[in-house]
């Protein structure tokens, strides 16, 4: 058993700076016992602590990308994104030729359970049911119709799908996955449709929008779109909190209307902790340069975020409390994917971070075990005698 004392526990919203979290391989709960003979002591030292982050959208980092359909390029991935505090993803992948898809859906399916940073929880279908008049980064070439044909072996796997629903079968494509696989989140994203359609989708069985504002039109006052379904309904939505594809402002007024239904992302392709350089994205050449991921034709390419950035990001831009932003980096993302984790509540997994005010990530444990450190120098471990 593990004890994290000294620290400032970020739990159920609160900080709570006073009590002492015992864990193992799951959280075992908070408390203000002394800790018990053989504990393993981890003096946080003023650290704030709190559940990891789980990034729901991620095409890659590190230098891999999920469609590299490599075990290699998985762990790479894994392993990169702890640095920015992340602890579980989903493996999103691009619109591209199907026997390239379908490659990167059996590499995640096969290999997912083999590595040995942050733990991949699933697949985030991104495409290729889209829109072409919204594609993005998205390559228009390989965009189908809504059909279950070649996806049915991996709708176990599947976590998210990313849908235009004004494309051709998409309404019954929503409403038989929305039915027959609950566990399936089903979101609107590089989608044309108009505010009246966005929300008839709602009712047809989407309940979260991708990347919002982005891949989508523009909010109008006459023609609010899907960015004002979103707004005017209770579906939840991400955003890229990059302050690159929003706004400080648009990041400020989704806060104010959205709070406890907004869910941060990375969108995060391979120059993900990487430096600038000349890139690759979806076959696509991808120039990133002082923090901005684009395509040749000036199209936004994703990104090269880590996750605590966009919690720090969120924070200091949209006024919200630091426990607000956590919770749109941890519980909110792991309970839209149905995750026992997210949360430091007792049975839940001990997926933990330790960071700083500035959200700077200084320890990592996944299932209990420590996986990522940062020296301080006030760091202590010891145990109790």
């Amino acid at each position: 058993m593990k004890a994290i004392i000294n620290g400032r526990i970020i739990h159920r919203k609160e900080i709570v700076e006073d009590a002492i979290l015992y864990f193992d391989q799951k959280i075992l709960g908070l408390s203000r016992e002394v800790p018990a003979e053989n504990c393993e002591i981890i003096d946080a030292s003023g650290l704030y602590v709190s559940a990891g982050f789980v990034d729901m959208h991620i095409h890659g980092s590190g230098g891999a990308d999920v469609m590299d359909a490599t075990p290699e390029a998985l762990e790479t991935i894994s392993v990169a994104l702890m640095e920015g505090g992340t602890t579980s993803f989903v493996a999103t992948t691009m619109t591209m030729g199907q026997e390239e898809i379908e490659a990167a859906l059996d590499n995640v399916v096969q290999h997912a359970s083999e590595v040995t940073g942050a733990k991949i929880r699933g697949i985030h279908l991104e495409g290729p049911f889209l829109n072409p008049n919204k594609s993005g980064a998205q390559d228009s070439r390989y965009i189908q119709e809504a059909n279950f044909d070649w996806i049915t072996p991996y709708l176990e796997q599947i976590r998210v799908i990313t849908i235009a629903p004004e494309i051709k079968g998409a309404e019954a494509f929503i409403k038989r996955l929305s039915v027959s696989h609950p566990h399936i989140l089903l979101s609107i994203g590089h989608s044309d449709a108009g505010y009246d359609t966005a929300l008839e989708s709602f009712d047809w069985g989407i309940s979260h929008a991708t990347h919002l504002f982005n891949a989508m039109p523009p909010f109008q006052h006459r023609a609010p779109g899907i960015v004002g379904a979103v707004l005017d309904s209770s579906v939840t939505a991400e955003i890229i909190a990059d302050l690159i594809h929003l706004h400080p402002s648009i990041v400020r007024m989704v806060h104010d209307l959205k709070k406890e239904k907004l869910i941060l992302i990375t969108d995060a392709m391979r120059a993900g902790c990487m430096g600038s350089g000349i890139y690759e994205l979806g076959g696509q050449k991808v120039i990133v340069s002082d923090g901005r991921a684009i395509l040749e034709n000036g199209v936004l390419a994703g990104s090269v975020l880590r996750l605590n950035e966009a919690v720090k990001n969120y924070r200091d831009v949209s006024m919200a409390t630091l426990a607000e932003a956590v919770y749109a980096a941890t519980t909110l993302p792991a309970r839209r994917l149905g995750l026992s984790c997210g949360e430091l509540e007792e049975g839940y997994d001990a997926d933990i971070i330790l960071f700083d005010t500035q959200l700077d990530i200084k320890e990592l444990y996944i299932d209990g075990a420590i996986k990522y450190r940062q020296e301080r120098e006030s760091r202590e471990v010891s145990h109790a005698k």
